[in-house]
């Protein structure tokens, strides 16, 4: 019986070495090795169990991508801009560089070009956003097995009852899927603070009216091991080398 093969690409995102984009285009220059053979035929299909290995060009271009924090305001949409509102990439600019960025990198032109949202925060919605030129750091945020939570701060509006908080905790299903476990707990009297592991488009508006709560203020403070602190609305930080999501 013959061995099912997967295209290499494929199997690059899979080990987390880059993301699918990415690995076509470090094939194409000839950048990537199977089992010490390069391979620059896209498309090219390997065993699921071979090794692969980047040259170090593929792994200095790696290197010199950055991951940005961005504080993001009301008013700025996560990725395209829509019906007249800007997208949050916008904002990176040496004039919003937090002044207390500790990362030691220099900011260049470059670093604002090519940068993809790792997750969606609404448009109504402050707080801790990434913005990534590393497929790598994308995959681990957002990918389809992703196991980094994300914190929020929610201000809320209502009356909840113990049955609700338990709901908003798990039992709540949205477009047709029951959601993963939450985390969710009184913050102080009118501030729910929840820790999820997915992100469905508004979810945390859509769990609240389920339990009849309106949410009036949301705001993300963490994203894994990864905190907003003290970062002011409207201003980015990149990711330093010693921070892990």
């Amino acid at each position: 019986m013959s061995e099912e093969t997967l295209r290499l690409s494929k199997l690059m995102s899979m080990r987390g070495l880059c993301s699918r984009r990415e690995a076509d285009v470090y094939i194409a220059r000839g950048w990537v090795r199977v089992d010490g053979v390069p391979v620059t035929e896209l498309g090219t299909k390997v065993s699921p169990h071979c090794r692969i290995d980047l040259m170090q060009q593929a792994q200095r271009e790696q290197n010199n991508r950055v991951t940005i924090l961005l504080n993001k305001p009301i008013g700025y949409v996560s990725a395209q801009a829509e019906d007249g509102y800007q997208p949050a990439s916008v904002l990176i600019t040496a004039g919003n560089h937090y002044p207390e960025d500790q990362s030691g990198i220099a900011f260049s032109n470059e670093h604002a070009h090519g940068l993809a949202p790792a997750g969606r925060l609404d448009i109504d919605s402050i707080g801790l956003l990434v913005l990534t030129q590393d497929g790598r750091i994308a995959k681990q945020l957002i990918g389809e097995n992703s196991a980094v939570d994300k914190e929020y701060l929610v201000r809320v509006e209502g009356q909840l009852s113990e049955k609700g908080l338990r709901l908003l905790n798990h039992g709540l299903s949205l477009d047709g899927a029951a959601l993963r476990p939450a985390q969710v707990s009184w913050q102080n009297q009118d501030q729910l603070r929840f820790v999820l592991r997915e992100g469905k488009k508004r979810q945390i508006r859509r769990m609240c009216e389920l339990v009849g709560l309106k949410v009036i203020g949301l705001k993300r403070i963490r994203i894994g091991n990864v905190l907003l602190g003290d970062l002011p609305i409207g201003q980015w930080r990149y990711l330093a080398d010693n921070e892990q999501f």
